[in-house]
């Protein structure tokens, strides 16, 4: 075979394996800009001129969770990750400064994207990132291009045994306080990335290390408090977010770690009730499926996108 051959057919070879695609940190910049008075924190990279994929990230993290995932999907798209008041290196302002509820995260996270002038973009939604992409979305339908959810919730069967405690919490949070305890406990946030999954050795501990000592900053207790509270706001918009994916259909890929205890894999397919066209894909992973299978994930994220943006 002809040198020139070769070329050809291992560029052919690429085309049809994104995940060979080459990836480079050096490409990811660190910004931190005043959205309606706070200080918001959000990782870039990619070419501006590419198609966005805004990337929302779940508790108790931040952008953080995407280091490995952005330099995969910056070879081709225009990255965005930010994090929303209260975590990461984003500002934290008490409770009696910012309003720590899933409505006022959603229109600091919506003003972050308008700010950005990025009026069209697919959405990576994990956790947190569900319910404050589901808002986003519904105000501003016609800007979604594509929807990733990885480990994000819409159904009530995807509500793990735990979700009973937190319940009773939202009913009388004052005869509760063991659940919030828990919630934000150092054992707790292990198990939130490792959960039942076969393979803990695959897991860097420094993830519920580093997220631990997030929480046990001065004043974090108070503001996740308020969020876990709630977010049975966003257990009561299920039906309106199934609703506007039955009304809007849009491509949707779904990615579950099965070993997730918090989210269970009943969850994730219910998206097929409302976008029969979903593609639903079950990995060996936790809540935080990246931390096993980010290679797999953004394998399956590029033929996502090239679909969508053909």
């Amino acid at each position: 075979m002809s040198r020139s051959s070769i070329s050809a057919a291992l560029s052919l070879f690429t085309y049809k394996t994104p995940a060979a695609l080459p990836a480079t940190h050096s490409n990811t910049t660190y910004h931190k800009v005043q959205v309606d008075g706070v200080g918001v924190f959000y990782r870039e990279a990619g070419p501006k001129d590419a198609p966005t994929i805004v990337l929302l990230h779940g508790f108790p993290s931040s952008s953080r969770m995407f280091d490995t995932l952005i330099p995969l999907l910056a070879t081709r798209y225009h990255v965005v990750a930010p994090d929303y008041p209260g975590f990461g290196q984003s500002d934290a302002p008490p409770p009696s400064h910012y309003r720590y509820t899933f409505d006022h995260l959603a229109e600091t996270t919506n003003r972050l994207i308008e700010q950005l002038k990025i009026d069209r973009y697919s959405l990576y939604l994990q956790d947190y990132g569900g319910p404050i992409g589901f808002r986003v979305m519904l105000a501003h339908p016609a800007r979604v291009q594509g929807l990733i959810i990885q480990n994000a919730n819409s159904y009530e069967e995807g509500l793990g045994p735990k979700w009973q405690g937190i319940k009773a919490y939202w009913a009388d949070p004052k005869n509760h306080p063991e659940v919030p305890e828990a919630f934000m406990s150092l054992e707790g946030t292990k198990f939130r990335h490792a959960g039942d999954s076969p393979n803990p050795e695959c897991y860097n501990p420094d993830s519920w290390t580093d997220e631990y000592a997030f929480l046990s900053r001065p004043g974090e207790k108070e503001i996740q408090t308020a969020l876990l509270y709630d977010y049975q706001t966003n257990v009561a918009a299920y039906p309106r977010w199934q609703a506007w994916l039955r009304a809007h259909k849009p491509p949707t890929l779904v990615i579950w770690g099965r070993y997730d205890s918090s989210f269970l894999v009943p969850g994730a397919e219910a998206y097929q009730r409302d976008v029969p066209d979903a593609e639903v894909q079950l990995v060996d992973a936790g809540h935080f499926a990246l931390d096993e299978q980010v290679d797999d994930i953004a394998a399956s994220l590029h033929l996502f996108l090239h679909k969508v943006y053909r």
